[in-house]
Protein backbone atom coordinates (compact mmCIF):
# COMPACT_ATOMS: atom_id res chain seq x y z
CA UNK A 1 0.00 0.00 0.00
CA UNK A 2 3.01 2.70 0.54
CA UNK A 3 3.96 2.12 -2.95
CA UNK A 4 0.93 2.63 -4.15
CA UNK A 5 0.33 5.75 -2.18
CA UNK A 6 3.69 7.15 -3.12
CA UNK A 7 2.82 6.12 -6.82
CA UNK A 8 -0.35 8.09 -6.99
CA UNK A 9 1.03 11.46 -4.69
CA UNK A 10 2.65 14.09 -6.19
CA UNK A 11 4.06 17.83 -4.45
CA UNK A 12 4.35 21.36 -6.40
CA UNK A 13 6.93 23.57 -4.36
CA UNK A 14 6.21 26.72 -5.49
CA UNK A 15 7.12 30.16 -4.55
CA UNK A 16 7.24 33.99 -6.50
CA UNK A 17 10.56 32.75 -8.14
CA UNK A 18 11.23 28.75 -7.94
CA UNK A 19 8.99 25.45 -9.01
CA UNK A 20 9.94 22.32 -8.38
CA UNK A 21 7.34 19.40 -8.80
CA UNK A 22 8.39 15.79 -7.66
CA UNK A 23 6.77 12.23 -6.64
CA UNK A 24 8.15 10.42 -3.91
CA UNK A 25 10.28 7.19 -3.06
CA UNK A 26 9.42 7.37 0.91
CA UNK A 27 7.37 8.78 3.18
CA UNK A 28 9.70 9.89 5.01
CA UNK A 29 10.17 12.50 2.12
CA UNK A 30 7.19 14.33 2.41
CA UNK A 31 7.75 17.34 4.07
CA UNK A 32 5.00 19.74 4.75
CA UNK A 33 7.28 22.30 7.30
CA UNK A 34 7.20 25.74 6.66
CA UNK A 35 9.79 27.60 4.71
CA UNK A 36 10.05 30.90 4.08
CA UNK A 37 8.80 31.85 1.04
CA UNK A 38 7.83 28.65 -0.49
CA UNK A 39 4.32 26.95 -0.47
CA UNK A 40 3.61 23.48 -1.16
CA UNK A 41 0.48 21.16 -3.27
CA UNK A 42 0.18 17.94 -2.15
CA UNK A 43 -2.07 15.88 -4.22
CA UNK A 44 -2.93 12.37 -3.62
CA UNK A 45 -5.25 10.21 -5.97
CA UNK A 46 -7.26 7.75 -3.38
CA UNK A 47 -8.90 7.87 0.29
CA UNK A 48 -7.79 4.58 1.03
CA UNK A 49 -4.55 5.28 2.62
CA UNK A 50 -5.22 5.47 5.87
CA UNK A 51 -2.11 4.27 7.53
CA UNK A 52 0.14 6.12 5.17
CA UNK A 53 -2.10 9.39 6.11
CA UNK A 54 -1.47 8.44 9.57
CA UNK A 55 2.16 8.22 9.40
CA UNK A 56 2.93 11.43 6.84
CA UNK A 57 0.46 13.48 9.98
CA UNK A 58 2.64 12.08 12.55
CA UNK A 59 5.88 13.12 10.92
CA UNK A 60 4.80 16.54 10.35
CA UNK A 61 3.50 17.12 13.53
CA UNK A 62 0.00 17.81 12.61
CA UNK A 63 -3.01 17.92 14.39
CA UNK A 64 -3.48 14.23 15.46
CA UNK A 65 -7.51 14.62 15.36
CA UNK A 66 -6.83 14.52 11.18
CA UNK A 67 -5.99 11.00 12.12
CA UNK A 68 -9.55 10.45 13.09
CA UNK A 69 -10.91 12.17 10.40
CA UNK A 70 -9.11 10.30 7.44
CA UNK A 71 -10.35 7.32 8.88
CA UNK A 72 -14.11 8.07 8.46
CA UNK A 73 -15.08 6.48 4.98
CA UNK A 74 -17.92 8.96 4.17
CA UNK A 75 -17.80 12.52 5.04
CA UNK A 76 -20.75 15.07 4.79
CA UNK A 77 -19.41 18.38 3.96
CA UNK A 78 -17.32 20.37 6.46
CA UNK A 79 -14.83 22.78 7.08
CA UNK A 80 -12.90 21.81 10.64
CA UNK A 81 -10.65 24.40 12.29
CA UNK A 82 -8.02 23.02 13.41
CA UNK A 83 -4.84 23.41 15.31
CA UNK A 84 -3.51 26.48 12.54
CA UNK A 85 -5.21 23.80 9.92
CA UNK A 86 -8.48 23.33 8.03
CA UNK A 87 -10.33 20.40 7.43
CA UNK A 88 -12.53 20.90 4.31
CA UNK A 89 -14.42 18.15 2.77
CA UNK A 90 -17.01 18.05 -0.20
CA UNK A 91 -18.67 15.51 -2.61
CA UNK A 92 -18.15 17.04 -6.18
CA UNK A 93 -19.25 15.02 -9.57
CA UNK A 94 -17.08 13.49 -12.27
CA UNK A 95 -18.14 15.00 -15.60
CA UNK A 96 -15.43 13.50 -17.78
CA UNK A 97 -18.04 9.94 -18.92
CA UNK A 98 -21.52 10.05 -19.97
CA UNK A 99 -23.15 9.75 -16.78
CA UNK A 100 -22.48 11.71 -13.66
CA UNK A 101 -20.64 10.75 -10.87
CA UNK A 102 -19.28 11.77 -7.62
CA UNK A 103 -16.75 11.24 -5.45
CA UNK A 104 -14.66 13.07 -1.86
CA UNK A 105 -12.79 15.27 -2.25
CA UNK A 106 -10.66 16.08 1.16
CA UNK A 107 -8.75 19.37 1.60
CA UNK A 108 -6.10 19.92 4.21
CA UNK A 109 -4.84 23.25 4.27
CA UNK A 110 -2.65 25.23 6.36
CA UNK A 111 -0.69 28.56 5.84
CA UNK A 112 1.98 26.99 4.08
CA UNK A 113 0.64 24.00 2.29
CA UNK A 114 -2.06 22.45 0.84
CA UNK A 115 -3.08 18.71 0.74
CA UNK A 116 -5.98 17.34 -2.07
CA UNK A 117 -7.48 14.14 -1.28
CA UNK A 118 -8.71 12.94 -4.30
CA UNK A 119 -11.10 9.82 -4.51
CA UNK A 120 -10.44 8.67 -8.15
CA UNK A 121 -8.27 9.79 -11.28
CA UNK A 122 -8.43 12.74 -12.61
CA UNK A 123 -9.41 16.16 -12.11
CA UNK A 124 -10.43 19.64 -13.31
CA UNK A 125 -6.87 21.60 -12.59
CA UNK A 126 -4.35 21.16 -14.83
CA UNK A 127 -4.86 24.96 -15.73
CA UNK A 128 -3.76 25.64 -11.67
CA UNK A 129 -0.48 23.36 -12.64
CA UNK A 130 -0.02 25.14 -15.98
CA UNK A 131 -0.14 28.65 -14.16
CA UNK A 132 2.28 27.17 -11.58
CA UNK A 133 4.56 26.01 -13.88
CA UNK A 134 4.67 28.99 -16.37
CA UNK A 135 4.24 31.81 -13.74
CA UNK A 136 1.24 32.70 -15.47
CA UNK A 137 -1.08 35.34 -13.62
CA UNK A 138 -0.65 36.02 -9.50
CA UNK A 139 -0.95 32.22 -8.39
CA UNK A 140 2.91 32.07 -7.25
CA UNK A 141 3.16 34.97 -5.49
CA UNK A 142 0.07 33.56 -3.44
CA UNK A 143 -0.13 31.43 -0.41
CA UNK A 144 -2.18 28.37 0.11
CA UNK A 145 -5.70 29.84 0.54
CA UNK A 146 -5.35 31.18 -3.00
CA UNK A 147 -4.29 27.80 -4.29
CA UNK A 148 -7.48 26.54 -2.87
CA UNK A 149 -9.61 29.47 -4.09
CA UNK A 150 -8.65 28.71 -7.70
CA UNK A 151 -8.99 24.56 -6.71
CA UNK A 152 -12.70 25.42 -5.98
CA UNK A 153 -13.26 27.90 -8.71
CA UNK A 154 -11.58 24.96 -11.11
CA UNK A 155 -14.53 23.02 -9.67
CA UNK A 156 -17.26 25.31 -10.19
CA UNK A 157 -15.98 25.90 -13.58
CA UNK A 158 -16.50 22.61 -14.68
CA UNK A 159 -19.89 22.62 -13.41
CA UNK A 160 -20.90 25.62 -15.54
CA UNK A 161 -19.72 24.39 -18.79
CA UNK A 162 -20.48 20.98 -18.18
CA UNK A 163 -24.39 21.77 -17.26
CA UNK A 164 -24.05 24.28 -20.15
CA UNK A 165 -22.92 21.40 -22.79
CA UNK A 166 -25.94 19.10 -21.61
CA UNK A 167 -28.59 21.93 -21.41
CA UNK A 168 -28.22 22.90 -24.96
CA UNK A 169 -28.28 19.08 -26.09
CA UNK A 170 -31.56 19.31 -23.78
CA UNK A 171 -32.84 22.37 -25.22
CA UNK A 172 -32.13 20.55 -29.05
CA UNK A 173 -34.28 17.24 -27.70
CA UNK A 174 -36.90 18.89 -25.53
CA UNK A 175 -37.86 21.89 -27.40
CA UNK A 176 -41.71 23.09 -27.13
CA UNK A 177 -42.12 22.45 -30.57
CA UNK A 178 -41.75 18.40 -30.45
CA UNK A 179 -43.38 18.06 -27.03
CA UNK A 180 -45.15 14.65 -27.97
CA UNK A 181 -47.50 12.54 -24.69
CA UNK A 182 -45.33 9.27 -25.41
CA UNK A 183 -43.26 7.13 -23.17
CA UNK A 184 -39.84 8.59 -24.99
CA UNK A 185 -40.46 11.93 -24.92
CA UNK A 186 -41.17 11.54 -21.49
CA UNK A 187 -37.96 9.77 -20.54
CA UNK A 188 -35.51 12.28 -21.89
CA UNK A 189 -37.48 14.98 -19.79
CA UNK A 190 -37.07 13.04 -16.18
CA UNK A 191 -33.57 11.80 -17.71
CA UNK A 192 -33.04 15.68 -17.76
CA UNK A 193 -34.06 15.72 -14.21
CA UNK A 194 -32.19 13.30 -12.63
CA UNK A 195 -29.25 14.98 -14.01
CA UNK A 196 -30.07 18.75 -12.51
CA UNK A 197 -30.70 17.03 -9.22
CA UNK A 198 -27.28 15.95 -9.62
CA UNK A 199 -26.06 19.12 -10.02
CA UNK A 200 -27.96 21.21 -7.55
CA UNK A 201 -26.88 18.81 -5.21
CA UNK A 202 -23.42 19.14 -5.93
CA UNK A 203 -23.50 22.58 -6.31
CA UNK A 204 -25.49 23.07 -2.95
CA UNK A 205 -22.42 21.43 -1.09
CA UNK A 206 -19.82 23.27 -2.62
CA UNK A 207 -21.94 26.48 -1.67
CA UNK A 208 -22.22 25.29 1.63
CA UNK A 209 -18.55 24.60 2.19
CA UNK A 210 -18.21 28.43 0.61
CA UNK A 211 -20.02 29.47 3.10
CA UNK A 212 -18.00 28.06 6.03
CA UNK A 213 -15.22 28.88 4.56
CA UNK A 214 -16.53 32.40 4.76
CA UNK A 215 -16.44 32.60 8.85
CA UNK A 216 -13.06 30.80 9.78
CA UNK A 217 -10.36 32.34 11.41
CA UNK A 218 -7.50 31.00 11.15
CA UNK A 219 -4.08 32.76 10.75
CA UNK A 220 -2.06 33.22 7.40
CA UNK A 221 -5.41 32.23 5.60
CA UNK A 222 -7.54 35.03 4.00
CA UNK A 223 -11.25 34.34 3.35
CA UNK A 224 -11.79 37.46 0.86
CA UNK A 225 -11.27 35.28 -2.04
CA UNK A 226 -14.33 33.24 -1.81
CA UNK A 227 -17.26 35.52 -1.90
CA UNK A 228 -17.02 35.95 -5.47
CA UNK A 229 -17.35 32.00 -5.88
CA UNK A 230 -19.98 32.03 -3.52
CA UNK A 231 -21.87 33.95 -6.62
CA UNK A 232 -21.15 32.12 -9.31
CA UNK A 233 -22.41 28.95 -7.62
CA UNK A 234 -25.52 30.67 -6.52
CA UNK A 235 -26.27 31.76 -9.95
CA UNK A 236 -25.42 28.27 -11.19
CA UNK A 237 -27.94 26.63 -8.60
CA UNK A 238 -30.61 29.63 -9.48
CA UNK A 239 -29.95 28.67 -13.23
CA UNK A 240 -30.93 25.11 -12.39
CA UNK A 241 -33.70 25.84 -10.62
CA UNK A 242 -35.02 27.61 -13.26
CA UNK A 243 -34.90 24.64 -15.92
CA UNK A 244 -36.53 22.17 -13.31
CA UNK A 245 -39.52 24.17 -13.66
CA UNK A 246 -38.99 24.61 -17.26
CA UNK A 247 -39.20 20.47 -17.12
CA UNK A 248 -42.06 20.65 -14.64
CA UNK A 249 -44.55 22.64 -16.88
CA UNK A 250 -43.35 20.36 -19.63
CA UNK A 251 -44.67 17.54 -17.92
CA UNK A 252 -47.60 19.10 -16.91
CA UNK A 253 -48.38 20.06 -20.28
CA UNK A 254 -47.75 16.49 -21.67
CA UNK A 255 -50.50 15.15 -18.79
CA UNK A 256 -52.79 18.31 -20.19
CA UNK A 257 -52.43 16.74 -23.86
CA UNK A 258 -53.02 13.22 -22.66
CA UNK A 259 -56.07 14.41 -20.60
CA UNK A 260 -57.34 16.27 -23.36
CA UNK A 261 -57.34 13.60 -26.08
CA UNK A 262 -58.37 11.38 -23.05
CA UNK A 263 -61.39 13.43 -23.21
CA UNK A 264 -61.95 14.00 -26.89
CA UNK A 265 -62.05 9.90 -26.63
CA UNK A 266 -64.33 9.61 -24.16
CA UNK A 267 -66.75 13.02 -25.54
CA UNK A 268 -66.48 10.94 -29.18
CA UNK A 269 -67.70 7.77 -27.39
CA UNK A 270 -70.43 9.42 -25.55
CA UNK A 271 -72.18 11.16 -28.63
CA UNK A 272 -72.35 7.29 -30.61
CA UNK A 273 -73.29 5.88 -27.41
CA UNK A 274 -76.40 8.78 -27.09
CA UNK A 275 -77.05 7.95 -30.63
CA UNK A 276 -77.68 5.01 -30.93
CA UNK A 277 -79.31 3.56 -27.47
CA UNK A 278 -82.57 5.19 -28.74
CA UNK A 279 -81.98 3.14 -31.83
CA UNK A 280 -80.85 0.02 -29.90
CA UNK A 281 -83.85 0.84 -27.86
CA UNK A 282 -86.83 0.77 -30.84
CA UNK A 283 -84.93 -2.63 -32.11
CA UNK A 284 -85.36 -4.39 -29.02
CA UNK A 285 -88.91 -3.65 -28.84
CA UNK A 286 -89.63 -4.99 -32.30
CA UNK A 287 -87.48 -7.55 -32.08
CA UNK A 288 -89.42 -9.53 -29.29
CA UNK A 289 -91.38 -12.66 -30.04
CA UNK A 290 -94.83 -11.48 -29.15
CA UNK A 291 -97.50 -12.49 -31.46
CA UNK A 292 -99.78 -9.26 -31.23
CA UNK A 293 -97.48 -6.59 -31.54
CA UNK A 294 -100.34 -3.94 -33.62
CA UNK A 295 -97.27 -2.73 -35.86
CA UNK A 296 -95.99 -5.95 -37.38
CA UNK A 297 -98.43 -6.70 -39.92
CA UNK A 298 -98.50 -3.43 -40.85
CA UNK A 299 -97.63 -2.76 -44.94
CA UNK A 300 -95.24 -0.51 -44.46
CA UNK A 301 -94.43 -0.72 -40.55
CA UNK A 302 -90.84 -1.24 -41.48
CA UNK A 303 -90.32 1.40 -43.54
CA UNK A 304 -92.07 4.01 -40.69
CA UNK A 305 -89.70 2.22 -37.76
CA UNK A 306 -86.51 3.38 -40.53
CA UNK A 307 -87.75 7.06 -40.86
CA UNK A 308 -87.91 7.47 -37.07
CA UNK A 309 -85.23 5.94 -36.69
CA UNK A 310 -83.45 8.57 -38.99
CA UNK A 311 -85.15 10.89 -37.38
CA UNK A 312 -83.77 10.43 -33.83
CA UNK A 313 -80.33 10.10 -35.48
CA UNK A 314 -80.63 13.91 -36.83
CA UNK A 315 -82.49 15.48 -34.07
CA UNK A 316 -79.66 14.37 -31.69
CA UNK A 317 -77.07 15.34 -33.90
CA UNK A 318 -78.92 19.03 -34.62
CA UNK A 319 -79.11 18.66 -30.62
CA UNK A 320 -75.70 18.67 -30.45
CA UNK A 321 -74.69 21.02 -32.61
CA UNK A 322 -76.66 23.56 -31.15
CA UNK A 323 -74.89 22.73 -27.88
CA UNK A 324 -71.55 22.91 -29.59
CA UNK A 325 -70.44 19.67 -27.96
CA UNK A 326 -69.04 18.35 -31.19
Amino acid sequence: MEQNFLDNTTIINYSDKNYEKTKFLALSQIDLSAHSNSTKWINTYGIEYQDEFKSVILENNLDDFLIKLLMEEEHATKVIVLENLLFVTVKVLKTEGKTLDDEQMIFIVSPNFLWSIQEKPGDYFNWIRERLEGHKGIVRKKKADYLLYLIIEAIIDNYQETYAKHAEISASQLNATLIKPTPEFTSLVETRKQELFSFKKAAIGLRDMIVKLEKVDIKGVDIKYFSEIKEQTNNLISNIDFELQELESKINLIFSIQGHRLNEVMKTLTILSVIFIPLTFLAGIYGMNFEHIPELKFKYGYFILLGVMVLVTFGAVWYFKRKKWF
